[in-house]
């Protein structure tokens, strides 16, 4: 079967990506700060998917959706739409996750942003250094490489 031949099957599992993303991949798929497809049959990378599909909504304080949200608003949103809880705020999310370390850490977890103990923003890790996240008023949701190195894992239970 030729690559050509296989371009109807991987458009309909593709969504939007055009014949020539899929042709110039190999026949793969790839998005950007998205899961695969063998992935996404997990609620993190399910709720990874749901942050992103939330891509240029304005960032509110205080608010959980579904079209403005605030960092931890974001994370509760999109886990609470593939039916796991979290709490409302950054710091309590953070006591409600298995910490892990940033080696066992996958697409779908969660990344807390600390000084000293106190932890202050939260976004859902991406893959390749990056999150999705709410970053600040004036901002959107948005793809971001992580830029500093005192961050936290946890995994949602």
């Amino acid at each position: 079967m030729t690559a050509l031949n296989r371009v109807p099957s991987l458009m309909v599992r593709a969504g939007t990506a055009s014949a020539l993303t899929i042709a110039a991949v190999g026949g793969s798929v790839v998005v950007p700060g998205v899961a695969s497809d063998a992935a996404a049959a997990t609620p993190a990378t399910k709720a990874l998917q749901v942050a992103a599909s939330k891509k240029g909504s304005p960032y509110k304080y205080g608010a959980t959706g579904p079209r403005r949200f605030d960092c931890s608003g974001l994370t509760l949103y999109s886990f609470k739409k593939v039916g796991k809880k979290l709490p409302r705020t950054a710091a309590q999310q953070y006591n409600k996750t298995r910490h892990i370390s940033s080696k066992s850490r996958k697409a779908g977890d969660l990344v807390f942003f600390h000084s000293g103990s106190s932890v202050y923003h939260v976004g859902i890790y991406a893959g390749k250094g990056k999150i999705w996240h709410a970053p600040k008023t004036g901002d959107v949701v948005r793809l971001q490489k992580i830029w500093t190195k005192s961050v936290w894992y946890g995994r949602v239970k």
